[in-house]
Protein backbone atom coordinates (compact mmCIF):
# COMPACT_ATOMS: atom_id res chain seq x y z
CA UNK A 1 0.00 0.00 0.00
CA UNK A 2 0.99 3.58 -0.56
CA UNK A 3 2.65 5.27 2.76
CA UNK A 4 0.22 7.48 4.18
CA UNK A 5 1.42 10.90 5.49
CA UNK A 6 1.07 11.70 9.65
CA UNK A 7 1.48 14.39 11.94
CA UNK A 8 4.93 14.26 14.29
CA UNK A 9 8.46 13.36 12.65
CA UNK A 10 11.26 10.66 14.75
CA UNK A 11 9.40 9.75 17.53
CA UNK A 12 6.25 8.28 15.77
CA UNK A 13 7.74 4.76 15.27
CA UNK A 14 7.47 2.96 18.33
CA UNK A 15 10.03 3.26 20.79
CA UNK A 16 11.45 6.22 19.80
CA UNK A 17 12.64 9.45 21.90
CA UNK A 18 13.92 12.98 21.62
CA UNK A 19 14.91 16.30 22.38
CA UNK A 20 16.25 19.54 21.85
CA UNK A 21 18.04 21.84 24.52
CA UNK A 22 20.40 25.27 24.29
CA UNK A 23 23.54 24.39 25.73
CA UNK A 24 24.78 28.22 24.61
CA UNK A 25 26.46 27.52 21.83
CA UNK A 26 23.97 29.88 19.91
CA UNK A 27 22.45 32.52 21.94
CA UNK A 28 19.16 31.32 23.47
CA UNK A 29 18.69 29.12 20.73
CA UNK A 30 18.26 25.21 21.01
CA UNK A 31 21.64 24.04 19.34
CA UNK A 32 21.81 20.29 20.84
CA UNK A 33 19.69 17.45 19.98
CA UNK A 34 19.12 13.68 20.98
CA UNK A 35 17.66 10.72 19.05
CA UNK A 36 17.31 7.56 21.36
CA UNK A 37 15.58 4.12 20.80
CA UNK A 38 14.69 2.14 23.67
CA UNK A 39 16.10 -1.19 22.45
CA UNK A 40 19.48 -1.46 19.95
CA UNK A 41 18.75 -0.62 16.58
CA UNK A 42 19.98 -1.73 13.33
CA UNK A 43 21.41 1.65 11.60
CA UNK A 44 22.74 2.85 7.92
CA UNK A 45 24.19 5.99 7.07
CA UNK A 46 25.06 7.79 3.75
CA UNK A 47 28.56 10.67 4.20
CA UNK A 48 29.64 13.46 2.25
CA UNK A 49 31.64 12.78 -0.54
CA UNK A 50 34.01 15.67 0.32
CA UNK A 51 37.84 14.67 1.25
CA UNK A 52 37.67 16.89 4.11
CA UNK A 53 35.34 14.81 6.45
CA UNK A 54 34.40 16.29 9.90
CA UNK A 55 35.60 14.45 13.25
CA UNK A 56 31.90 13.39 13.76
CA UNK A 57 31.85 11.45 10.74
CA UNK A 58 35.15 9.70 11.24
CA UNK A 59 34.05 8.83 14.76
CA UNK A 60 29.79 7.78 13.06
CA UNK A 61 31.53 5.60 10.70
CA UNK A 62 33.64 3.46 12.83
CA UNK A 63 30.66 2.97 15.19
CA UNK A 64 28.50 2.14 12.62
CA UNK A 65 30.84 -0.17 11.18
CA UNK A 66 28.56 -3.19 13.00
CA UNK A 67 25.25 -1.64 11.64
CA UNK A 68 24.11 -1.24 15.10
CA UNK A 69 23.09 2.56 17.13
CA UNK A 70 21.22 3.22 19.56
CA UNK A 71 21.14 7.60 19.90
CA UNK A 72 22.18 10.07 17.99
CA UNK A 73 23.57 13.14 19.29
CA UNK A 74 24.11 16.70 17.33
CA UNK A 75 25.22 19.49 18.22
CA UNK A 76 24.26 23.17 15.61
CA UNK A 77 26.56 26.26 15.49
CA UNK A 78 30.03 24.59 15.46
CA UNK A 79 30.91 22.13 12.85
CA UNK A 80 33.87 20.23 14.59
CA UNK A 81 35.66 20.20 11.19
CA UNK A 82 39.12 20.88 9.78
CA UNK A 83 39.72 20.53 14.17
CA UNK A 84 42.66 17.96 14.15
CA UNK A 85 43.27 15.20 16.72
CA UNK A 86 40.92 17.88 19.22
CA UNK A 87 38.00 17.85 16.99
CA UNK A 88 38.24 13.78 17.13
CA UNK A 89 38.12 14.09 20.89
CA UNK A 90 35.60 16.00 21.32
CA UNK A 91 33.66 14.12 18.79
CA UNK A 92 34.45 11.00 21.29
CA UNK A 93 33.79 12.77 24.44
CA UNK A 94 30.01 13.45 22.78
CA UNK A 95 29.48 9.97 22.40
CA UNK A 96 30.60 8.68 25.61
CA UNK A 97 29.12 11.33 27.94
CA UNK A 98 25.57 10.48 25.98
CA UNK A 99 26.57 6.73 26.49
CA UNK A 100 26.82 7.58 30.50
CA UNK A 101 23.74 9.20 30.67
CA UNK A 102 21.54 6.30 28.93
CA UNK A 103 23.92 3.64 30.16
CA UNK A 104 24.65 2.32 26.74
CA UNK A 105 27.71 1.71 25.11
CA UNK A 106 29.89 4.55 23.83
CA UNK A 107 30.36 2.48 20.10
CA UNK A 108 26.24 3.00 20.33
CA UNK A 109 26.25 6.67 19.42
CA UNK A 110 26.48 8.37 16.31
CA UNK A 111 27.62 11.51 16.78
CA UNK A 112 27.12 14.75 14.30
CA UNK A 113 27.82 18.51 14.21
CA UNK A 114 27.07 21.61 11.69
CA UNK A 115 27.75 24.68 11.59
CA UNK A 116 30.75 27.21 11.22
CA UNK A 117 33.88 25.40 9.53
CA UNK A 118 37.46 25.35 11.36
CA UNK A 119 36.42 26.36 14.99
CA UNK A 120 36.56 23.71 18.09
CA UNK A 121 33.56 22.71 19.74
CA UNK A 122 32.57 24.90 23.31
CA UNK A 123 33.09 21.37 24.76
CA UNK A 124 32.39 22.70 28.35
CA UNK A 125 29.18 23.56 27.84
CA UNK A 126 27.94 20.54 25.45
CA UNK A 127 29.28 18.74 29.06
CA UNK A 128 26.84 20.79 30.85
CA UNK A 129 23.92 20.61 28.62
CA UNK A 130 23.76 16.64 28.21
CA UNK A 131 22.80 15.45 31.40
CA UNK A 132 20.09 18.49 31.17
CA UNK A 133 19.09 17.01 26.91
CA UNK A 134 18.88 13.46 28.40
CA UNK A 135 16.67 14.08 31.35
CA UNK A 136 13.94 16.00 28.79
CA UNK A 137 13.62 12.76 26.08
CA UNK A 138 10.46 12.35 25.29
CA UNK A 139 8.33 13.06 22.11
CA UNK A 140 10.03 16.23 21.52
CA UNK A 141 10.59 16.03 18.01
CA UNK A 142 10.20 19.53 17.70
CA UNK A 143 12.89 20.47 19.72
CA UNK A 144 15.08 18.11 18.11
CA UNK A 145 14.49 19.62 14.55
CA UNK A 146 15.11 22.53 15.75
CA UNK A 147 18.20 22.24 17.50
CA UNK A 148 19.68 20.66 14.57
CA UNK A 149 19.26 23.86 12.32
CA UNK A 150 21.52 26.81 10.99
CA UNK A 151 20.32 29.03 8.35
CA UNK A 152 17.33 27.61 8.10
CA UNK A 153 14.58 29.40 8.42
CA UNK A 154 11.98 26.59 9.39
CA UNK A 155 12.29 23.26 11.06
CA UNK A 156 12.10 20.26 8.75
CA UNK A 157 10.21 16.92 9.44
CA UNK A 158 7.78 14.35 8.18
CA UNK A 159 6.40 10.89 8.88
CA UNK A 160 4.10 8.14 7.61
CA UNK A 161 2.59 4.69 8.14
CA UNK A 162 2.56 2.01 6.08
CA UNK A 163 1.07 -1.24 6.20
CA UNK A 164 2.87 -4.01 5.40
CA UNK A 165 1.28 -7.67 4.97
CA UNK A 166 0.71 -8.24 8.95
CA UNK A 167 1.82 -4.57 10.65
CA UNK A 168 1.82 -1.58 10.04
CA UNK A 169 5.11 0.62 10.34
CA UNK A 170 6.05 3.66 10.48
CA UNK A 171 9.33 6.00 9.15
CA UNK A 172 9.92 9.75 10.95
CA UNK A 173 12.35 12.17 9.85
CA UNK A 174 13.93 15.32 10.38
CA UNK A 175 16.49 17.32 8.41
CA UNK A 176 18.66 20.62 8.20
CA UNK A 177 20.03 22.39 5.40
CA UNK A 178 19.87 25.96 3.72
CA UNK A 179 23.17 26.90 2.29
CA UNK A 180 26.43 24.60 0.84
CA UNK A 181 24.45 22.48 -0.72
CA UNK A 182 25.23 20.31 -3.46
CA UNK A 183 24.36 16.51 -2.52
CA UNK A 184 26.86 14.32 -3.43
CA UNK A 185 25.76 13.39 -0.21
CA UNK A 186 25.54 14.74 1.34
CA UNK A 187 25.68 19.17 2.50
CA UNK A 188 23.10 18.62 4.57
CA UNK A 189 22.02 16.49 8.01
CA UNK A 190 18.94 14.33 7.72
CA UNK A 191 17.90 11.56 10.68
CA UNK A 192 15.17 9.06 10.40
CA UNK A 193 13.86 6.66 12.68
CA UNK A 194 11.37 3.51 12.12
CA UNK A 195 9.95 0.51 13.58
CA UNK A 196 10.26 -1.98 10.75
CA UNK A 197 12.80 -4.85 11.48
CA UNK A 198 15.35 -5.18 8.92
CA UNK A 199 18.42 -6.34 8.52
CA UNK A 200 22.11 -3.81 8.08
CA UNK A 201 22.77 -4.80 4.19
CA UNK A 202 19.35 -4.39 3.14
CA UNK A 203 18.63 -0.74 5.54
CA UNK A 204 21.53 0.38 3.81
CA UNK A 205 21.02 -0.34 0.44
CA UNK A 206 17.31 1.02 0.45
CA UNK A 207 19.09 4.03 2.20
CA UNK A 208 21.39 4.22 -0.52
CA UNK A 209 19.00 4.31 -3.26
CA UNK A 210 16.74 6.10 -1.76
CA UNK A 211 19.03 9.20 -0.92
CA UNK A 212 20.49 8.76 -5.04
CA UNK A 213 16.59 9.81 -5.61
CA UNK A 214 16.14 12.72 -3.35
CA UNK A 215 19.29 14.34 -1.27
CA UNK A 216 21.35 13.96 -4.66
CA UNK A 217 18.87 15.33 -6.69
CA UNK A 218 18.63 19.09 -4.78
CA UNK A 219 21.09 21.93 -5.23
CA UNK A 220 21.02 25.29 -3.73
CA UNK A 221 24.73 26.82 -4.66
CA UNK A 222 26.42 23.64 -6.21
CA UNK A 223 28.93 23.66 -2.64
CA UNK A 224 29.39 20.29 -1.21
CA UNK A 225 30.21 20.35 2.69
CA UNK A 226 32.40 18.66 5.36
CA UNK A 227 30.11 17.57 7.64
CA UNK A 228 27.00 16.13 6.43
CA UNK A 229 25.12 12.41 6.29
CA UNK A 230 22.01 10.94 6.22
CA UNK A 231 21.49 8.21 8.90
CA UNK A 232 18.56 5.85 9.68
CA UNK A 233 17.77 3.80 12.80
CA UNK A 234 15.38 0.70 12.35
CA UNK A 235 14.17 -1.03 16.35
CA UNK A 236 11.92 -3.77 15.10
CA UNK A 237 9.56 -2.56 17.62
CA UNK A 238 6.36 -2.62 14.83
CA UNK A 239 5.90 -6.28 15.98
CA UNK A 240 6.08 -7.31 12.43
CA UNK A 241 8.63 -10.24 10.19
CA UNK A 242 11.92 -9.22 9.38
CA UNK A 243 11.69 -7.83 6.21
CA UNK A 244 13.51 -9.59 3.15
CA UNK A 245 14.82 -8.47 -0.08
CA UNK A 246 12.95 -8.79 -3.01
CA UNK A 247 9.61 -8.99 -0.78
CA UNK A 248 6.39 -6.96 -0.94
CA UNK A 249 7.00 -5.47 2.17
CA UNK A 250 10.33 -3.95 1.08
CA UNK A 251 9.18 -2.74 -1.76
CA UNK A 252 6.43 -1.35 0.41
CA UNK A 253 9.37 0.15 2.90
CA UNK A 254 11.53 1.63 0.13
CA UNK A 255 8.42 3.92 -1.06
CA UNK A 256 7.90 5.05 2.38
CA UNK A 257 11.39 5.97 2.86
CA UNK A 258 11.65 7.58 -0.79
CA UNK A 259 8.12 9.55 0.43
CA UNK A 260 10.18 11.14 3.41
CA UNK A 261 13.37 11.77 2.18
CA UNK A 262 11.89 13.31 -0.96
CA UNK A 263 9.78 15.25 1.26
CA UNK A 264 12.32 16.24 3.32
CA UNK A 265 14.78 17.08 0.90
CA UNK A 266 12.15 19.39 -1.46
CA UNK A 267 11.57 21.07 2.03
CA UNK A 268 15.51 21.77 2.37
CA UNK A 269 15.38 23.28 -1.49
CA UNK A 270 12.65 25.39 -0.96
CA UNK A 271 14.35 26.69 2.24
CA UNK A 272 17.81 27.86 0.88
CA UNK A 273 19.92 30.50 2.01
CA UNK A 274 17.78 33.85 0.62
CA UNK A 275 15.46 31.67 -1.49
CA UNK A 276 11.61 32.99 -2.70
CA UNK A 277 10.79 30.41 -4.18
CA UNK A 278 11.62 26.27 -5.18
CA UNK A 279 12.47 26.16 -8.79
CA UNK A 280 12.11 21.96 -9.78
CA UNK A 281 14.58 21.66 -13.00
CA UNK A 282 12.76 18.76 -15.20
CA UNK A 283 14.88 17.37 -18.30
CA UNK A 284 12.99 15.18 -20.60
CA UNK A 285 13.82 13.32 -23.98
CA UNK A 286 17.59 12.69 -22.70
CA UNK A 287 19.83 9.52 -23.65
CA UNK A 288 20.35 8.60 -20.26
CA UNK A 289 19.24 9.42 -16.79
CA UNK A 290 22.95 10.53 -15.68
CA UNK A 291 23.11 13.05 -18.85
CA UNK A 292 19.83 14.21 -18.22
CA UNK A 293 20.83 14.71 -14.34
CA UNK A 294 24.00 16.61 -15.66
CA UNK A 295 22.13 19.13 -17.63
CA UNK A 296 19.53 19.31 -15.07
CA UNK A 297 22.16 20.17 -12.75
CA UNK A 298 23.64 22.24 -15.12
CA UNK A 299 20.98 24.43 -14.98
CA UNK A 300 20.32 24.62 -11.58
CA UNK A 301 23.43 25.48 -10.31
CA UNK A 302 24.00 27.77 -12.91
CA UNK A 303 23.83 31.61 -11.10
CA UNK A 304 22.69 33.35 -14.24
CA UNK A 305 19.45 31.32 -14.29
CA UNK A 306 19.34 31.46 -10.85
CA UNK A 307 19.26 35.20 -10.21
CA UNK A 308 16.86 35.34 -12.96
CA UNK A 309 14.40 32.96 -11.42
CA UNK A 310 14.85 35.78 -8.98
CA UNK A 311 14.01 38.91 -10.68
CA UNK A 312 11.31 37.22 -12.34
CA UNK A 313 12.80 37.47 -15.85
CA UNK A 314 12.19 34.69 -18.60
CA UNK A 315 15.20 34.81 -20.15
CA UNK A 316 15.26 31.17 -21.63
CA UNK A 317 18.68 31.96 -23.21
CA UNK A 318 20.56 31.75 -19.71
CA UNK A 319 18.84 28.44 -19.72
CA UNK A 320 20.42 27.04 -22.90
CA UNK A 321 23.74 28.53 -22.46
CA UNK A 322 23.45 26.15 -19.26
CA UNK A 323 22.67 23.06 -20.95
CA UNK A 324 25.31 23.72 -23.93
CA UNK A 325 28.28 24.00 -21.20
CA UNK A 326 26.32 21.30 -19.20
CA UNK A 327 28.99 18.58 -20.54
CA UNK A 328 26.51 16.15 -22.44
CA UNK A 329 26.52 16.73 -26.35
CA UNK A 330 22.83 17.79 -27.49
CA UNK A 331 21.28 19.13 -30.59
CA UNK A 332 20.63 22.88 -30.59
CA UNK A 333 18.20 22.49 -33.51
CA UNK A 334 16.43 19.58 -30.78
CA UNK A 335 16.05 21.85 -27.19
CA UNK A 336 12.46 22.62 -25.95
CA UNK A 337 12.13 24.92 -22.89
CA UNK A 338 9.33 25.52 -20.69
CA UNK A 339 8.12 27.52 -18.21
CA UNK A 340 5.16 26.04 -16.36
CA UNK A 341 2.82 24.67 -19.17
CA UNK A 342 4.75 27.85 -21.21
CA UNK A 343 6.96 27.15 -24.29
CA UNK A 344 9.61 29.60 -24.36
CA UNK A 345 12.19 27.84 -26.82
CA UNK A 346 11.31 25.23 -29.60
CA UNK A 347 13.37 23.47 -32.03
CA UNK A 348 16.40 25.49 -30.78
CA UNK A 349 14.78 29.09 -31.01
CA UNK A 350 12.50 31.10 -29.21
CA UNK A 351 8.71 30.76 -29.49
CA UNK A 352 6.07 33.16 -29.61
CA UNK A 353 4.76 33.68 -26.13
CA UNK A 354 3.32 36.36 -23.57
CA UNK A 355 5.96 37.81 -21.64
CA UNK A 356 3.10 38.91 -18.97
CA UNK A 357 2.26 35.10 -18.46
CA UNK A 358 5.95 34.09 -18.47
CA UNK A 359 6.63 36.72 -15.34
CA UNK A 360 3.36 35.77 -13.54
CA UNK A 361 4.15 32.23 -13.67
CA UNK A 362 8.03 32.65 -12.56
CA UNK A 363 6.29 35.23 -10.19
CA UNK A 364 4.58 31.85 -7.62
CA UNK A 365 6.33 30.60 -4.80
CA UNK A 366 6.84 26.77 -6.99
CA UNK A 367 8.12 27.40 -10.40
CA UNK A 368 8.72 24.17 -13.01
CA UNK A 369 11.01 24.47 -15.94
CA UNK A 370 11.27 21.42 -18.30
CA UNK A 371 13.61 21.13 -20.75
CA UNK A 372 13.45 18.56 -23.87
CA UNK A 373 16.32 17.78 -25.35
CA UNK A 374 14.85 15.65 -27.89
CA UNK A 375 17.10 12.75 -28.24
CA UNK A 376 15.90 10.32 -25.70
CA UNK A 377 13.63 8.71 -23.60
CA UNK A 378 15.21 9.73 -20.23
CA UNK A 379 13.99 12.26 -17.76
CA UNK A 380 15.55 13.58 -14.43
CA UNK A 381 13.95 15.82 -11.96
CA UNK A 382 16.24 18.44 -9.57
CA UNK A 383 15.08 20.87 -7.29
CA UNK A 384 16.46 24.02 -6.84
CA UNK A 385 15.87 27.49 -5.41
CA UNK A 386 16.19 31.18 -6.98
CA UNK A 387 19.68 33.31 -6.01
CA UNK A 388 18.46 36.57 -4.18
CA UNK A 389 20.37 39.14 -2.47
CA UNK A 390 19.43 37.68 0.60
CA UNK A 391 22.12 34.66 0.12
CA UNK A 392 25.02 37.17 -0.23
CA UNK A 393 24.19 39.00 2.50
CA UNK A 394 23.62 35.58 4.86
CA UNK A 395 27.09 34.41 2.99
CA UNK A 396 29.15 37.94 3.36
CA UNK A 397 29.08 37.69 7.23
CA UNK A 398 28.51 33.92 8.13
CA UNK A 399 31.51 33.93 10.45
CA UNK A 400 30.60 37.40 12.13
Amino acid sequence: MSPQAISGSITVPRGFEAAGVSCGIKNRKRDLALIYSEVPATAAAVYTANQFKAAPLWLTQRHLADGKAQAIVCNSGYANACTGERGKEDALRMAQLIAQELNIPPEMVVVASTGVIGRYLPIRRIEKGIPELASLLGDDDNGAAEAILTTDTVPKKVAVAVELANSTIRIGGIAKGSGMICPNMATMLAFLTTDARIGPELLQRLLRDSVDKSFNMITIDGDTSTNDMAVILANGLSGGAEITEGSGDCVSLAAALDFVTGELAKMIAKDGEGATKLVAISVEGAGSFPEAKQVAFAVANSALVKTALFGQDPNWGRIAAAVGTSGVEVKEEKLAISIGNLMVCNNGVGADFSMRKARQLLSAPEVEITINLNQGRQQARVYTCDLSYDYVKINAKYTT
